[in-house]
C-alpha cells in the first residue's frame, strides 16, 4: 500500500553548465504577430556587420566624474574613413641653402647707366720710354704763392770731428791749496813680548822679547817714550792662568785703562787711543802678586804693542835724545808708594842702549 507523499526536498546543487550546441539554420520569416509584451531582455546577441556611418550627432554636455570613477581603457577601434581636407597651415622654416645652380644664360644688353662720380687719384705708373724731341722752352710761369712751414725734419746724425784747434793761452796761477798729509819721515811703533811668568807688582812689565821696534822708542824693560806730539794706539793682548789678574796701562798722572780677569785659563786684551806729549812714557802694571796671573808659554804668548797713528804736525822727527829717568815712586797701581825705578833709555840712530 502506498504511504502519503512526503515533504518536498531541498533543491540540489546547481549543475555545470552544458556545452553549446551547434547553430541551427535561419528559418523563414514568419507573419508578423500582434505586437506583444516587453519581454525580458535576452542574451547579448552576436556582433552584427558595420552599416554606414551616420551623421555627427550634436555635442553632448560635458560629462562629470564621480570621485571614485576610474577610467578603464578599451579596446582600440577601427580607423574611421579618411576626414575632409583641413585649412592651410603656417609657412615652414626655411630649408638649408642648396648648392649653387649652375651659371644661366647671359642676358640681354642692358641701357648704359649713369657715369660715375671722379674717382681717386691712382699712383703713378712706370715711367715709359719717349722716343720725343724736346719742343721749344716756354715762357715762365706766375711766381706762386708762398707755401705754409713745413714741420720740423727729424735730427740728423752727427758730423765728423773737425780738427784740433791751435793751442789757448796760459791761463793765470790759481789759488794754493790746503796743506797736503804728512810725509812718511815721522813714523814710530813697537810690539814686544813677555818672557816670565807672574810679573812683580809696582814696576812696569818687562815685555823683554822685542818683535818690531821702529826709531826705538820701546824700552824692552817695558816703557814706550813717546817721540813727537801726537796720538798713539796702545794694546795688550795677555795669557792668564794660576791667578786673578789685574793689569792696566799706565802713564803720567795715572793709568788710562784697567782690566781684571779670573783666574781660568783664559785671554785678557784691551786697546786705548790716546794723546801723548813728546817724552811722555806709557808702560803696564800688575796690581799686586797675588793678583799678577800673567803667563810667558810657547803656545800662550803675552804681547804689548803700540804706534805712532798721526803727530800733530809734520815736522821732521827730532834727533835721537836721552831721556831722564822716571822720578822714585812713580811705579803705582794705586796712592801705595813705589820706590822702584828704572834704567834710562838712550836713543840713537843704531835703536835704544
Amino acid at each position: 500500500m502506498t504511504g502519503p507523499r512526503g515533504f518536498t526536498g531541498r533543491s540540489g546543487i546547481k549543475g555545470q553548465k552544458g556545452e553549446d550546441g551547434e547553430k541551427g539554420n535561419q528559418g523563414n520569416p514568419g507573419v508578423m504577430g500582434i505586437k506583444g509584451q516587453r519581454g525580458y531582455k535576452g542574451e547579448k546577441g552576436d556582433r552584427g556587420l558595420d552599416g554606414p556611418p551616420g551623421n555627427a550627432g550634436h555635442k553632448g554636455d560635458t560629462g562629470a566624474c564621480p570621485d571614485t570613477c576610474v577610467s578603464i581603457s578599451g579596446s582600440k577601434g577601427e580607423s574611421g574613413l579618411p576626414g575632409s581636407v583641413g585649412a592651410r597651415g603656417q609657412p615652414g622654416k626655411s630649408g638649408p641653402t642648396g648648392p649653387k645652380g649652375l651659371k644661366g644664360d647671359m642676358g640681354d644688353i642692358g641701357h648704359p647707366g649713369i657715369n660715375g662720380s671722379v674717382g681717386d687719384k691712382g699712383d703713378p705708373g712706370p715711367k715709359g720710354d719717349c722716343n720725343c724731341i724736346d719742343g721749344s722752352k716756354g715762357d715762365p710761369g706766375q711766381k706762386g704763392a708762398k707755401g705754409n712751414k713745413g714741420d720740423q725734419g727729424q735730427k740728423g746724425n752727427s758730423g765728423l770731428d773737425g780738427s784740433q784747434g791751435e793751442q789757448g793761452d796760459i791761463g793765470n796761477i790759481g789759488l794754493t791749496g790746503p796743506p797736503g798729509p804728512c810725509g812718511p819721515t815721522i813714523k814710530s811703533a813697537f810690539s814686544a813680548y813677555l818672557n816670565e811668568s807672574f810679573p812683580p807688582q809696582n814696576m812696569p812689565v818687562k815685555f823683554s822679547v822685542v818683535l818690531y821696534n821702529l826709531m826705538g822708542n820701546y824700552n824692552p824693560d817695558g816703557i814706550y817714550t813717546a817721540p813727537v806730539n801726537g796720538t798713539y794706539i796702545f794694546s795688550y793682548h795677555v795669557t792668564v792662568g794660576h791667578r786673578p789678574l789685574k793689569i792696566g796701562i799706565f802713564s803720567h798722572p795715572g793709568s788710562f785703562v784697567k782690566n781684571t780677569s779670573p783666574k781660568q785659563i783664559g785671554i785678557a786684551s784691551h786697546s786705548v787711543v790716546v794723546h801723548l806729549y813728546e817724552g811722555q812714557q806709557v808702560w803696564i802694571l800688575v796690581k799686586s802678586n797675588t793678583t799678577n796671573g800673567m803667563l810667558a808659554e810657547y803656545e800662550g804668548q803675552s804681547t804689548f804693542s803700540g804706534f805712532l797713528l798721526y803727530p800733530d804736525t809734520c815736522d821732521v822727527l827730532p834727533m835721537p835724545r836721552q831721556y831722564e829717568p822716571p822720578p822714585v815712586g812713580k811705579y803705582e797701581w794705586d796712592d801705595t808708594p813705589s820706590t822702584t825705578t828704572v834704567n834710562p833709555i838712550t836713543l840713537s840712530s843704531d835703536g835704544p842702549k
